[in-house]
């Protein structure tokens, strides 16, 4: 049937998934996470932003999801890009703007984002209110399905962090986590990224590093005493 609806890839037979990303039809935007901006976070711990910021780069390295970068201006006194996200997704394009606030007002950045031929975006940046909501709302304007993690972003009070996230909802853009989006992403533990996929839930979860490794201490001492 031509008008049938599209079936998402990671769609169980029992209709598991139905309501879940899709990470072949997935991009991910991460916009103006910046040295200087960093600074003016105070609704999350800059440390705890950047770490999940880290994960989902290696995330997107792992699964091969395409990843855009931008900033309005680097050189200016936000300051440069966080080095960790093309570093550990090396893959990731980063598209200069030209001074926009807005990601979506800079139309090179629009046709690299349309290029990916995905219809979802996940997008997290610094300022959560301003870098984050504005391409978020113009980008499910335009037609896209879009997540915001919202602590892989951040905000100058915990009141625009609150404000924004009612304007998401009122707006259609879906707020999610970092640990929501990897545990999404993974789905199963019989993939073979499985053993990747379970060091990052220590980044995403750090107190699960810690069960981890008793696990694996204790695994170890079982065989020892075969």
């Amino acid at each position: 049937m031509a008008n049938a609806p599209k079936t998402k890839s990671s769609v169980l037979s029992t209709g598991g998934g139905q309501a879940l990303l899709d990470p072949s039809d997935t991009a991910i935007l991460l916009l103006d996470h910046q040295s200087g901006l960093f600074q003016t976070v105070k609704d999350i711990a800059v440390a705890d932003l950047r770490r999940n910021v880290e994960m989902i780069a290696r995330l997107a390295s792992l699964l091969k999801i395409p990843v855009i970068t931008s900033a309005s201006e680097p050189n200016g006194p936000n300051g440069p890009l966080m080095p960790e996200i093309h570093r550990y997704a090396t893959h990731a394009v980063y598209v200069p703007r030209k001074g926009e606030v807005n990601a979506w007002d800079n139309e090179e950045f629009v046709q690299t984002v349309r290029s990916t031929g995905k219809k979802t975006l996940i997008i997290g940046g610094v300022w959560t209110s301003v870098c984050v909501m504005f391409p978020a709302l113009d980008a499910k304007a335009a037609g896209f399905d879009v997540y915001a993690v919202i602590d892989a972003s951040g905000d100058p009070s915990e009141l625009a962090s609150r404000t924004t996230l009612a304007r998401f909802v009122q707006g259609g853009v879906i707020p999610t986590s970092t640990n929501a989006l990897l545990s999404e992403m993974h789905r199963t533990w019989k993939r073979p990224e499985a053993a990747e996929l379970a060091k990052l839930y220590g980044m995403a979860a750090p107190n699960y590093a810690a069960v981890a490794e008793s696990y694996q201490k204790a695994q170890e001492v079982i065989k020892q005493s075969k």
